[in-house]
């Protein structure tokens, strides 16, 4: 192949090569004319595109994200959502065999805030269900309150109590599931709180309460605290603090937060700011103990020199579920304390002294050998006291004699 040839293979259309031409030049000229500051900023403004561009997209799009099954410490993608929760089972019963029993499997898609059971596995597709969740009022509600605006869609299963055995009785958390199962006798719980033994017969379905059933287990209700106790000297403050308020116009109301540091492992207390009458407290969350950092463990309230105990407002107002405390009787050289648990606004009381520290503080044996409590040294008592509340009674009157006399001059 001759010259000519190679000019016409590879002319661009440019004016022939000087001979003094640098390739480089235009590329020095162009570096040396951008600064490094402006090279940087362009940099942070391309990067910050990016991520807006990406956060923007996620926002948008979240219902393109795969849903997760969810058991057992495991959560894995699922990449078929055309499958049923049923078909899913199947898939996932080689590594969990507690799941191949399709009657004794439940499921439950949580997407956000929203919590759904699927009522028919073996018909409802997995996608279908996020759809139906994603276009719901409910769902879309949710997201504006939510701080998370890019949810998981989580598919959970769920193993109901089995039968121990038992081919015609079983243990079931729903009528339905009891329905779908088929068995002779199905124990189900009830939305009254009580548990039901129905029998399906050729006579027809016999319902009745049940108690002391050997399928249940055992379960007392009550507290398990997973934090420490709270500290005495803790607790001593809040009473110092509410015997304060008990003196002021004839006695005062007044609360306290209990605080759990989750970083420095030590409760904290906390006064907020409220308006305190004899018979009230209205008060406004501290904006400090806002943080997730910190637990809402307890509220002590007093009752000044009334008794200790949980007014109708008390169960009105503490719904939360924490823990709660109420002091009165602050004229007392014992005040009264009692302590509740408030289980999603469902109240049970319990002992002060399961999840408070009480100073173990007494007096030295030696003290008591040093006392005489003799009936003869009682009525020497009575004596002694009796002359002294005669003298006071002497010189009350001669007080009162002394202002006349100065009131006449």
């Amino acid at each position: 192949m001759n010259n000519t040839e190679n000019k016409e293979l590879f002319d661009l259309g440019s004016s022939p090569i000087a001979e003094d031409f640098d390739p480089f030049a235009m590329e020095n000229e162009l570096e040396e004319d951008v600064t490094p500051e402006q090279s940087k900023t362009e940099t942070d403004t391309n990067t910050a595109k990016t991520k807006a561009a990406k956060t923007e997209k996620e926002e948008q799009h979240f219902e393109e994200k795969s849903p997760v099954f969810v058991y057992a410490g495991a959560t894995e993608t699922i990449s078929d959502i055309s499958m049923t929760f049923d078909e899913l089972r199947i898939e996932k019963s080689c590594d969990f065999p507690e799941l191949d029993d399709g009657k004794k499997v439940s499921w439950t898609v949580e997407y956000g805030k929203i919590s759904k059971t699927v009522t028919n596995p073996k018909e409802t597709c997995i996608g279908s269900m996020k759809n139906s969740i994603e276009n719901s009022k409910e769902f879309i509600d949710s997201l504006k309150k939510a701080k998370d605006k890019n949810p998981v869609c989580k598919i959970k299963p769920r193993v109901t109590a089995q039968s121990k055995g038992t081919a015609y009785k079983g243990v079931f958390t729903t009528l339905e599931e009891a329905e779908t199962a088929g068995k002779v006798i199905s124990i189900v719980p009830a939305r009254d709180g009580k548990v039901y033994e129905i029998r399906d017969t050729e006579m027809g379905k016999f319902i009745t309460p049940v108690t002391d059933c050997d399928m249940l287990s055992e379960v007392q209700a009550g507290f398990t605290p997973a934090l420490p106790l709270i500290p005495a000297k803790l607790l001593l403050q809040v009473f110092t603090f509410f015997y304060h308020f008990s003196q002021c116009d004839n006695g005062k109301e007044a609360l306290v937060n209990i605080y759990w540091d989750k970083e420095n492992q030590i409760f904290l207390a906390d006064a907020p700011e409220q308006l305190v009458s004899k018979i009230s407290v209205d008060s406004k969350m501290s904006e400090k103990f806002a943080d997730d950092r910190y637990l809402h463990y307890m509220d002590i309230h007093s009752h000044n020199t009334m008794a200790a105990f949980f007014s109708p407002v008390d169960d009105h107002d503490e719904k939360a579920t924490r823990l709660y405390t109420v002091v009165g009787r602050l004229n007392k050289s014992k005040p009264e304390i009692k302590t509740r648990i408030s289980n999603g606004g469902k109240f049970m009381e319990i002992d002060p002294k399961q999840v408070f520290e009480f100073s173990d503080i007494s007096f030295l044996d030696d003290w008591i050998n040093n006392v005489d409590i003799s009936s003869r040294n009682k009525k020497n008592i009575r004596k002694a006291f009796s002359y002294m509340a005669k003298m006071e009674a002497k010189a009350e009157k001669a007080e009162r004699r002394n202002k006349k006399k100065v009131g006449a001059i």
